[in-house]
């Protein structure tokens, strides 16, 4: 996704930008990281992979029309080396840096014309409620009127179109190429979600977010970043003053407080605390049931949600502070919400399928996510509480047993099915979720997810809740790489129809 207008870029102006010691002639006007999807007259940003240097690709690059290449030493000479073998050898400008990936966002900005600064820019941080805080944002700004961007795990749209999410945050590239549609579509805002490997891939540089916002932190992703420590430190990084103007953090959790006393100590008065637990804070909320009262040195502000659940409170009180420390007065912002509250629609976000049994799908894919959700329905129906869930493959772990055992605390029945395995061995999946369920406890293993669901439902009597979680809005499911379509949604309206004929 790029702007339809080209802007014709000089390259020696990106060259002396990056402080490359030649300023070679030739004129750009896009930008790609991608050989596949190069158009003419594009900079192909050749970077170092895991596996192979994208400088390999160079050839297909130029034959599909690249005007000019950037890329490291190691690449220089692979595209020089090609070159030399070609039967016909095209010859196009080289802009060689240290690490091309790293200026990647900073070159694909300066050639879309910088369009982060023509918009008001929220970013969203934490382990648990990015999804719901930045719909909620979305949400709240179009109630004011403003024509919004939103990026994220669930969709992303621009301008109104809305674009496959294929990551929580877009590459460097592609991330700026949707800020350049969004200012030629005269878009205002854009809101997105900010994962912790995205910030320690730079992929948001450099972007400098007007507001960001912190909303909790437990385990996750450790397969990734190793230790606690470093997953905090990749979030808490959004909170530098290079990557944001403003910032909010919810300092409920521990890792909140820490982040705010850190990060205030740094920069006073940039960054503001919210609480909902009566900690003493910059913005406080108090709240009975779904309704709530946020209130801080800015104003006064009551609402509700519509959306279920303590951690959606905590979610909406946090969109509604980022949007009135952006500068939109909480009068104006009442007034637009005064109907509805902050109650936007989230795909597989505690998205109720049935009332009769309570059906609830949910992204839920860690233990602390898994309990908020239980706490959150199980108190909605006098029955029992059911919950479907497994764990992913090729990520964290030890998180597996401590989810079985989150549910054994507060649900009556578990179904332990697969989630996505990836490449890893799903009954071992299974093996090590069910190691955490105490004795006693009820439970069955039904590899199949649809049929996990169906049973569930089957189940169920009309005063009972069944939970689905770990996969939400997702309908493709990766086993041993083949992509499987379910839909959690749709296999639980399925089966509902069944009950109900039988």
């Amino acid at each position: 996704m790029r702007p339809e207008n080209k802007v014709r870029v000089s390259l020696a102006d990106i060259a002396s930008e990056l402080g490359c010691a030649n300023l070679p002639d030739g004129i750009v006007t896009g930008v790609s990281a991608d050989n596949r999807t190069i158009q003419p007259g594009d900079l192909f940003i050749a970077s170092r992979g895991r596996t192979v240097h994208a400088a390999s690709f160079a050839c297909s690059a130029i034959a599909a029309g690249a005007a000019a290449i950037l890329t490291d030493a190691q690449g220089a000479e692979l595209i020089n080396n090609e070159m030399l073998g070609a039967e016909a050898p095209v010859s196009v400008p080289l802009l060689v840096v240290e690490d091309p990936a790293a200026v990647a966002g900073q070159v694909a900005s300066h050639v879309y014309g910088n369009p982060a600064a023509q918009l008001t820019t929220f970013g969203v941080t934490g382990t648990n409620g990015k999804t719901s805080t930045v719909y909620m944002i979305d949400y709240l700004l179009r109630q004011l009127g403003r024509r919004t961007g939103l990026i994220g795990t669930v969709s992303v749209t621009i301008g109104g179109e809305a674009v496959p999410a294929a990551l929580t945050t877009p590459q460097p590239v592609d991330l700026q190429g949707m800020l350049g549609v969004l200012v030629e579509r005269s878009g205002s805002d854009l809101v997105m979600e900010v994962s912790s490997h995205a910030l320690d891939q730079k992929r948001t540089d450099p972007l400098r977010f007007d507001v960001v916002g912190f909303t909790n932190l437990t385990q996750d992703h450790l397969d990734y970043h190793e230790t606690l420590n470093e997953y905090f430190n990749a979030k808490a990084s959004l909170f530098d003053p290079q990557r944001s103007v403003r910032g909010v953090v919810i300092v409920d959790d521990d890792a909140g407080a820490r982040l705010y006393e850190e990060a205030a100590e740094r920069r006073p008065g940039a960054i503001v605390s919210l609480s909902l637990s009566g900690r003493a804070a910059d913005w406080t909320v108090s709240y009975d049931d779904q309704q709530f009262t946020v209130e801080g040195s800015r104003g006064v502000l009551t609402t509700h949600t519509d959306l279920p659940g303590h951690f959606n409170v905590a979610n909406a009180a946090l969109a509604l502070v980022m949007v009135i420390e952006s500068g939109v007065d909480p009068d104006v912002l009442a007034e637009a919400i005064a109907q509805g509250g902050v109650s936007p629609v989230i795909p597989g976000r505690m998205e109720v399928v049935s009332e009769r049994p309570y059906v609830v799908v949910d992204f839920a894919h860690n233990t602390d996510a898994l309990e908020k959700a239980m706490l959150a329905v199980k108190c909605v129906r006098p029955g029992r509480l059911i919950v479907v869930t497994g764990s992913a493959g090729d990520r964290d772990r030890g998180k597996r047993p401590m989810m079985a055992r989150a549910v054994a605390d507060h649900a009556d029945h578990l179904i332990v099915t697969d989630d996505d395995p990836h490449s890893e061995d799903p009954a071992q999946i299974r093996r090590e979720v069910i190691a955490g369920i105490p004795e006693g406890f009820s439970w069955q293993e039904i590899a199949d997810r649809a049929e996990a669901i169906r049973t569930a439902i089957r189940d169920a009597h009309e005063e009972d809740v069944v939970l689905v979680a770990g996969r939400g809005h997702e309908t493709i499911q990766d086993v041993a790489g083949e992509a499987i379509e379910i839909d959690d949604r749709m296999v639980a309206r399925e089966a509902l129809g069944m009950a109900e004929e039988t």
